[in-house]
């Protein structure tokens, strides 16, 4: 395919992709603050549109910035098309910006109570599904990759906040949370000194301990899950994970010791 599609170029065609997201995002949240007023929760209503908003607007930012990467991995050819394994990300972020909208509305009860722990929960079977749907498609992007990375960071830090807030998780199951934007500053702030710095370490144990995470905090915001299951949970999920950062973290700096 060249360089335009008819008379649209692949910026183009991705541009107006991004602004059917924006479309939807917003549908999203106006059906969502809807609902809740429907069911006699208007602040509730008022408070999740608010926080939601705001991590979907981060969100379209995200995307909007990275949109020159879908370009294939081998070819390096900007597509014209986000494909099915991006869009599926693009759904986990929607998900995402659900349960964020949770943060600061009172904690629902009845049926509402379910909906962070499934709708977080259906967020990690998407971050599953879209590796799978890539391969399978063979149609792997930077772009897919940088949005993975940064739901995978964004949903590591809502969902466990919500966890602390609504007492299902230890409060300091929150260094999970603030683990990798920690590192990254802090190797950011070395590198500007000048200091020698390596990027943290990618591997398949760093996933599997990602995904373990992921697991732990979608049952633990399920009402049926006692705060007492939830703390021995989280609690033996993070040791490991933690002692991978600080593993990570030698490795990145090694040069400089």
């Amino acid at each position: 395919m060249s360089g335009t599609v008819g008379r649209w170029s692949p910026r183009r065609w991705l541009r107006l992709q991004w602004g059917l997201v924006a479309i939807v995002a917003v549908a999203s949240i106006t059906s969502g603050h809807l609902t809740l007023v429907r069911w006699d929760m208007p602040a509730a209503g008022l408070r999740w549109s608010l926080s939601a908003g705001a991590v979907l607007l981060y969100e379209l930012a995200v995307l909007w910035r990275l949109l020159d990467h879908n370009r294939d991995a081998e070819t390096g050819r900007l597509l014209t098309s986000l494909g099915p394994a991006t869009a599926i990300t693009v759904l986990r972020g929607l998900f995402l910006a659900i349960v964020a909208g949770f943060l600061f509305a009172p904690r629902p009860t009845g049926t509402v109570a379910w909906i962070p722990g499934l709708t977080y929960g259906s967020a990690v079977g998407l971050d599953f599904l879209d590796g799978l749907v890539a391969r399978r498609w063979n149609r792997s992007t930077r772009l897919g990759a940088l949005l993975d990375c940064r739901f995978d960071t964004l949903g590591l830090f809502v969902a466990p906040l919500l966890g602390v807030l609504y007492g299902q998780l230890p409060v300091w199951y929150l260094s999970v949370a603030v683990a990798k934007p920690i590192c990254v500053g802090a190797l950011s702030v070395r590198a500007w000194r000048g200091r020698p710095t390596n990027s943290l370490p990618e591997n398949e144990s760093n996933r599997w301990l990602a995904g373990l995470q992921m697991v732990v905090v979608a049952l633990a915001l399920l009402p049926i899950v006692e705060p007492s299951l939830g703390t021995v949970l989280a609690t033996a999920a993070m040791i490991p994970f933690l002692l991978q950062f600080e593993r990570d973290w030698r490795t990145a700096t090694a040069e400089a010791s």
